[in-house]
């Protein structure tokens, strides 16, 4: 599962690794999770239509939907990396702690890196760090959290 949306588009968002239903039909952000995911972005109006390009972390799903292990992150870093570079987003939401691991290489949760900007080493592209929509289906009460996430994103755009 590799990626869906609008090449070059000014907003990139990185998820974490497809899980079944992303699995089933190949593309991003398809299922439960995915449907909010798009109910968010609309919210500031964009959408994988217009946009927005929208991929993962790690591009297969991990055997009974395990979090993606370091080595399978490694091994997927480079792509992601070079996928950023092709598409030259201005702005990259990331979402849950794989993405943050992935594009940041940091460590700390996502409660200690959301609320600002992070810069993406070797580049001049900025991210924003939020939780991943299959979490905020979990625990509603973060999305006022997202919500903030969100605004900062499309600050970040209309600059």
């Amino acid at each position: 599962v590799f990626a869906e949306g609008v090449e070059n588009a000014p907003l990139m968002v990185i998820g974490e690794a497809p899980g079944a239903d992303e699995d089933r039909r190949g593309i991003p952000f398809c299922g439960v999770s995915g449907q909010l995911l798009d109910k968010m972005l609309a919210a500031i109006g964009y959408s994988r239509q217009e946009n927005a390009y929208i991929t993962n972390s790690v591009f297969w799903r991990p055997p009974g939907n395990r979090t993606p292990t370091p080595e399978e992150i490694a091994i997927c870093q480079p792509f992601v990396r070079r996928h950023i570079e092709l598409q030259k987003p201005q702005i990259i939401f990331l979402l849950g702690g794989v993405a943050v691991r992935s594009v940041l290489d940091a460590q700390e949760s996502i409660s200690r890196l959301r609320g600002k900007n992070h810069l993406i080493s070797d580049s001049k592209i900025e991210a924003v760090v939020s939780y991943h929509p299959s979490y905020l289906l979990r625990q509603p009460s973060q999305k006022k959290l997202a919500w903030q996430d969100l605004l900062r994103v499309k600050a970040s755009l209309q600059k």
